[in-house]
C-alpha cells in the first residue's frame, strides 16, 4: 500500500551499528520531533519523517519498528530534559534558615522546569496528548513525576524536622499534590494558553502557592 499504509514483512529495526548509523538515527529522531510538532502524532507520516531526515522510507525501519517507537524515543528525551530541572536537595548541611532554603530550592526547580517546558511546548503538547492513550508514554511521564515527588517529600520531611514546614502535613501526599500542580500549570500556560502572565510573575505566583501550601515562613525581599 502507500508509504504509510500497512507494510508486508516489515523489517525489524536493528538500530545503529556504527558512528554513521548513530548519526542517522539521531537525524531521524530530530526529524520525527519536528514532524510530530507540526502535524501531531496521529497525522504524522513516516514518509515525511524520512524525507525530513534525508533518508529513504525503508531506511526508517532499520532504526525503528514503527512511528510509535520513534515517538516514544522523542518523548523519552523530552522527559529526561524535564527530569533534570525538577531537582530538590535532600541532604547536606542545614541552611541558616531552613524555610528560606526550601523556598529557594522550590523556586529554582519551578523556574528551571518552566523555562524548559516553555522552550519545548510544541512537542510537550503532543506528548501530553499521546500519554492519554499510549501506556509506554504514560509511564515515562508517571516515572518522572514520581521521582520528583519522592525527592520533594524528602525535602519536606527535612524542613519539618527543622521546624520550617507545617508538621501536620503528610510529606508524600503534599509532594504529589505540588508535583501535579506544577506540571498541570505548565501545560495550561504554555500548551493550552488558558491564561497570560509575564514569565517572572508566573514563576513567582506558582512558587508562592507551593510554599504557602507548606506554610513556609515568608522570606523578606533583599535590601
Amino acid at each position: 500500500m502507500g508509504p504509510d499504509g500497512p507494510v508486508d514483512h516489515e523489517p525489524q529495526a536493528t538500530g545503529p551499528r556504527s558512528t554513521k548509523g548513530a548519526r542517522t538515527r539521531a537525524r531521524l529522531l530530530a526529524a520525527a520531533k519536528g514532524v510530530f510538532e507540526r502535524d501531531g502524532f496521529l497525522d504524522a507520516r513516516i514518509s515525511d519523517i524520512a524525507d525530513q531526515a534525508g533518508v529513504s522510507y525503508g531506511s526508517f525501519y532499520h532504526y525503528f519498528t514503527s512511528k510509535e517507537e520513534a515517538f516514544r524515543e522523542v518523548a523519552r528525551s523530552q522527559e529526561a530534559q524535564l527530569d533534570a530541572q525538577l531537582v530538590v536537595r535532600t541532604d547536606g548541611p542545614a541552611a541558616a534558615s531552613p524555610s528560606s532554603d526550601l523556598r529557594a530550592q522550590l523556586t529554582s526547580s519551578i523556574r528551571g522546569y518552566l523555562v524548559e517546558y516553555r522552550s519545548e511546548a510544541a512537542i510537550m503538547g503532543v506528548v501530553e496528548q499521546v500519554s492519554r492513550f499510549d501506556l509506554q508514554v504514560y509511564r515515562l511521564r508517571f516515572e518522572r513525576l514520581e521521582r520528583f515527588a519522592v525527592l520533594l517529600a524528602e525535602s519536606i520531611r527535612r524542613a519539618q524536622r527543622l521546624g520550617a514546614a507545617d508538621p501536620a502535613l503528610d510529606p508524600l501526599v503534599v509532594a504529589h499534590v505540588l508535583t501535579a500542580t506544577i506540571t498541570r500549570f505548565a501545560e495550561a500556560w504554555f500548551v493550552q494558553g488558558q491564561f497570560r502572565s509575564g514569565f517572572d510573575e508566573g514563576v513567582s505566583q506558582l512558587a508562592a502557592l507551593c510554599c504557602n501550601a507548606l506554610r513556609l515562613a515568608s522570606v523578606p525581599a533583599p535590601g
